[in-house]
């Protein structure tokens, strides 16, 4: 009856990656943690995981000399994202 849910995105803080993302360009790596409210070591795994699945890109970069981490969702990361809230729909909704 009822679809699965992505098991990558079910993660609250993958979720949380990928909602901040949908409505932005990029983000960079403390905004990112400080939204979330995340370790540094954990959001990094998360990060890579997302990444691996190809939902986002992580580009790393410096800004002087120091590291910039600037995160970007893929076409990829935005279906799997506008497939997910589909399926919490009809979680909500059944039978609609």
């Amino acid at each position: 009856m009822f679809k699965p849910l992505d098991p990558l995105l079910h993660s609250e803080l993958r979720l949380a990656v990928m909602s901040l993302l949908v409505g932005i360009e990029s983000a960079e790596f403390p905004y990112i943690k400080e939204q979330t409210g995340a370790t540094a070591g954990n959001l990094s795994v998360q990060l890579d995981k997302l990444a691996t699945a190809d939902y986002i890109t992580v580009e790393k970069t410096f800004k002087g000399k120091r590291p910039c981490t600037v995160c970007r969702i893929t076409p990829t990361g935005l279906k799997a994202f506008e497939t997910y809230v589909e399926t919490l729909r009809d979680y909500l909704n059944p039978g609609k």
